[in-house]
């Protein structure tokens, strides 16, 4: 089951959904996938058939890493397009907090940028022990609007989600379990059976109790959320128009390093 053409996959297994971004080789989302997860978490919720929702990347080298840069800058000036992003990014958030239905985090590879906020919404996140994770967008001069500023802080505190998303700095599978970030990190070769644990766990217990559960639990989380997603994708949006942002896709399409001004 999928939608054609927007790169993502639907597999049923069993009561298990898996959501499975198919851009490969590092999954990166094109506009059509960050549309098509707007919708997908609202419709699976809504599936009394599925107890369960694992989302994962394509192959081994990304969950959901670096998008086609070449892409994002021919479409600097495509506002239309940005402001859809907008919309869509708000149905994402608030999609995967509003899902009742448990969500499995398979971070099989690179989760970066938006790719670690979609990773770190999941409700049980097992990470490969080697792959990176981190929210880059101040690097490409862009404010963390998307996600990253809310869920950050609520999972390792403020000062470490300072520490990250100030700087941009990556953590592996590794690093990001012994802060709190993820919930475990694994050797690759035994990632798909600790999933499969942590999915049958889900999946046998009793899903009122699982769901009304996870509700009681994302209650602050949601209001929160509610109240602040709007004024972090503004903040995000001055940024994306401003020169800073500019300057850092067109250096990145040139093989370049952005450069701010800065002397270090």
């Amino acid at each position: 089951m999928a939608d054609p053409g927007d790169l993502l996959r639907i597999e049923r297994r069993g009561h298990a959904a898996w959501v499975v971004l198919d851009n490969p080789p590092a999954n990166g989302v094109t506009p059509e996938m960050h549309a098509a997860l707007a919708r997908v978490f609202p419709r699976l919720d809504a599936d009394p058939e599925v107890r369960v929702i694992v989302v994962t990347g394509a192959g081994e080298e990304g969950f959901c890493a670096a998008g086609d840069i070449r892409r994002i800058e021919a479409g600097l000036d495509d506002h239309a397009r940005w402001a859809a992003s907008v919309a869509e990014a708000r149905a994402i958030v608030l999609g995967m907090l509003d899902c009742d239905t448990p969500v499995v985090g398979r971070i099989n590879g690179h989760a970066i940028g938006f790719g670690a906020t979609l990773a770190l919404l999941c409700d049980i996140t097992v990470a490969r022990e080697d792959i990176r994770i981190g929210d880059t967008h101040v690097r490409v001069g862009l404010v963390a609007g998307d996600g990253g500023a809310l869920i950050w802080p609520l999972l390792v505190g403020l000062n470490r989600a300072k520490q990250y998303l100030l700087t941009g700095r990556l953590l592996t599978g590794r690093e990001a379990a012994d802060i709190g970030l993820v919930n475990i990190a694994v050797p690759a070769s035994r990632l798909d059976d600790e999933v499969a644990h942590w999915t049958g766990l889900l999946a046998r217990g009793s899903p009122g109790a699982v769901t009304g559960t996870k509700r009681a639990l994302n209650m602050v989380l949601r209001q929160q959320a509610t109240a602040l997603i709007d004024a972090h994708l503004g903040l995000e949006t001055l940024t994306r128009h401003g020169d800073d942002h500019r300057a850092a896709i067109r250096a990145l399409a040139a093989g370049q390093k952005p450069d701010f001004g800065g002397d270090g």
